[in-house]
């Protein structure tokens, strides 16, 4: 951080920040335990979500060790307006079952994104569409 501009009493201006993705990722693990390096990869690809829906604000995995032949991986990811997504998965290889839960969760945002942007791109569209349903019937 010793690049971006700093006022007098130290503290980082919070136009410092503007563009860049904050999102906390939080990892946790019953049963076991994962190795740091492990813990990055989980985290890089969690954090590839935001490149499609940039406004998620926390993302929680949890890694559940209990059967080490299929280990579990459960993620919910918060977004702005108490919108959460939730996806599961457990098969024999545990970055297998992240790319899993993270391909279905690329759906979900996907899917929502596109709801939102069709709600705020033509009102007046829609309000057509329900009028001409109403007349068919």
């Amino acid at each position: 951080m010793s690049g971006l501009p700093r006022p007098r009493d130290g503290r980082i201006h919070p136009s410092a920040f503007a563009g860049s993705q904050l999102v906390q990722v939080q990892i946790s693990t019953r049963h076991g335990h994962l190795s740091d390096a492990s813990q990055q990869r989980i985290t890089a690809k969690a954090e590839k979500l935001l490149r499609i829906f940039d406004r998620l604000t926390a993302i929680e995995i949890i890694v559940d060790l209990s059967d080490s032949s299929a280990p579990r991986v459960d993620v919910k990811v918060s977004a702005e307006h108490k919108h959460d997504f939730v996806a599961h998965d457990q098969s024999d290889e545990l970055m297998t079952s992240v790319d899993t839960v993270v391909h279905r969760l690329e759906q979900q945002l996907r899917k929502y994104k596109e709801k939102v942007q069709e709600r705020h791109r033509s009102p007046d569209a829609r309000r057509q569409a329900e009028t001409s349903e109403a007349d068919e019937q």
